[in-house]
């Protein structure tokens, strides 16, 4: 008895080192990266990361970079990980977080989901999104074969590879869909990521992470910072690798419900689906600051609006991108984070 309570407070310790190392981490990552934004392109840092949000407000990208920096300084740090653990957060994070930065910076919106941007490789368009979610299936299945599995036999190994590829990616582009309003990607993975900090086997790999969001949320809820792509893949593909850390019925369980989630989403507009819930729209509105009512349009401007020319209304809350031009004077539209 004495042993297992040594263990489970050893267990706890770990957690919230690795944790506090994650929130420190991000924290640290976010004032350095504000302070003095990178350029790129020969663009000054606030004309590549700042945006104007939907209350006509400036709102930086920086926090998803600064939670990529964070929780991987922290992963190759926080105590309880395995050596390969450690190497496939990184890999995880690190190239999820680079893919959703170029999309975020250098894509355009005129593909969405899954359907659009296959749809739109298969008639020979190659799009940010198409390159992301190629990049990030393939990022899960090295951070996979990097982590390693347990099973005894060859082939066993392999179908772990691919289960657990499966579940990083797909988790990857899940974070990612619910960035769609002020804190509610951190608030998902908070939640998530809770139970996976309670399980022996996972919560090593997920304290960074966790600590990393946490201490970023009063950024987006305040709406003076965004994740974006960059830190919502990141997000989701390091949630991913911790679940990848369960046994295989839960793996696979997880892997059903990622599948089901990722496939619904082409149908289903989550934000409507939460707001038309209680305790859900509750739970997404804690902390926020309320909900910006647009001015009522003149009869002239109503009259000459269709219904095609609405605003996407799950894309509201998400900042308004302006083209951007590069040195040479040719425009670049980037993605709505």
């Amino acid at each position: 008895m004495n042993r297992r309570i040594a263990s489970g407070s050893a267990a706890g310790a770990r957690l919230l080192a690795g944790m506090g190392l994650g929130a420190v981490a991000a924290r640290a990552a976010y004032v350095a990266l504000t302070r003095r934004p990178p350029g790129l392109n020969g663009l000054p840092g606030e004309e590549v990361w700042d945006r104007t949000n939907h209350r006509g407000e400036p709102v930086t990208l920086l926090e998803g970079p600064a939670l990529v920096a964070g929780a991987a300084a922290a992963g190759l740090l926080a105590p309880g990980a395995t050596g390969r653990t450690r190497a496939a957060a990184l890999l995880a994070g690190a190239a999820s977080g680079v893919l959703g930065g170029y999309d975020d910076l250098a894509g355009s919106a005129s593909s969405r989901g899954f359907k659009g941007h296959l749809g739109a490789l298969a008639r020979g368009e190659v799009t940010s999104g198409a390159v992301k979610i190629l990049g990030i299936g393939a990022t899960g299945l090295a951070a996979a074969a990097v982590a390693g599995s347990p099973a005894p036999t060859r082939r066993g190994r392999a179908f772990d590879t691919v289960v657990n590829g499966a579940i990083v990616a797909g988790s990857a582009n899940l974070m990612n869909l619910f960035d769609l309003r002020p804190g509610r990607a951190i608030k998902v993975g908070v939640i998530t990521g809770a139970p996976l900090a309670l399980a022996r086997p996972s919560s090593a790999a997920v304290a960074a992470p966790l600590g990393a969001a946490a201490a970023l949320l009063p950024e987006d809820l305040a709406e003076r910072a965004m994740l974006g792509d960059t830190g919502s893949n990141a997000l989701g593909a390091l949630l991913g690798l911790a679940a990848t850390r369960l046994g295989r019925r839960s793996r696979l369980a997880v892997l059903s419900g990622l599948v089901a989630l990722n496939a619904a989403s082409e149908f289903v507009s989550f934000t409507k689906v939460i707001a038309g819930n209680p305790v859900l729209d509750r739970i997404d509105m804690l902390g926020r600051r309320p909900v910006a009512v647009p001015a009522p349009a003149s009869s002239s401007a109503s009259a000459s609006t269709t219904a095609t020319e609405k605003p996407d209304m799950e894309d509201a809350f998400r900042p308004h991108v302006p083209p951007q031009t590069g040195p040479a004077g040719d425009g670049v539209a980037a993605d709505p984070a």
